[in-house]
């Protein structure tokens, strides 16, 4: 019989006993696209600089999960280079990052193109050869994706979220896990948004409603870290 490793994080609005057999890390579209200097992003003039300081905390936190044998599972936003997830009409359309990857030819290696450097996770948070990578066509990891049926498969049930963009990406994929009855906790030492307000709104409505907030030092300290 294996005994349960069971540690408590503290986080707002209240600590969470975690089953350390339960949990994943869910690292959040930290792709070239949107976090490198060149990439989608940058080109488009979005202060990228919050993103670029969350990469270590990420690191840390990887490398702690992997250290405890918790299961490190990274999410990546790619479309296939004739858009056909968009389709003819879509209401993403209308979105201005959408709009470029149309009418900006030249940067096509620069977005999230599957194939392309853009649509990359960065090489500072590369996968291991055994880790999962779930690719994503909506701004939530869950909708259109198996991770719920991966994240079921293992008996997960507790999940750290890192990444970004808290307000977009982040939020929307802890409100469909809130939705499918997880335990979703945002770090948000490791995770970002530009323009700052953004990412403190984010934080704001998890706390109140979708799950709980906490920081990289706590992440770490029930990973024995």
């Amino acid at each position: 019989m294996f005994e349960k490793r069971t540690a408590t994080l503290q986080a707002e609005t209240e600590p969470l006993e975690l089953d350390l057999d339960r949990l994943a890390v869910i690292n959040i579209d930290m792709q070239n696209a949107f976090v490198s200097q060149g990439g989608m992003f940058d080109l488009l003039g979005v202060d990228i600089g919050g993103s670029r300081q969350v990469i270590q905390p990420i690191k840390n936190i990887m490398t702690a999960a992997r250290a405890q044998k918790i299961k490190v599972v990274h999410i990546a936003h790619r479309l296939n280079p004739d858009l056909v997830e968009l389709g003819p009409v879509s209401i993403y359309n209308c979105n201005r990052f959408v709009q470029s990857w149309r009418d900006k030819p030249e940067w096509r290696d620069r977005m999230i193109l599957r194939g392309t450097w853009g649509a990359e996770i960065i090489e500072e948070l590369q996968p291991l050869p055994d880790e999962i990578v779930v690719e994503k066509p909506r701004y939530s990891a869950f909708a259109g994706t198996n991770l719920d049926e991966i994240l079921r498969t293992f008996d997960i049930r507790y999940l750290i979220f890192t990444g970004v963009a808290t307000n977009v990406c982040v939020e929307s994929s802890i409100r469909y896990a809130y939705h499918l009855e997880y335990f979703p906790v945002l770090v948000a030492d490791a995770s970002a948004a530009a323009p700052p307000e953004r990412h403190e709104s984010s934080i704001a409505n998890i706390k109140q409603c979708f799950g709980r907030v906490t920081t990289t030092e706590e992440v770490l300290k029930v990973m024995g870290y």
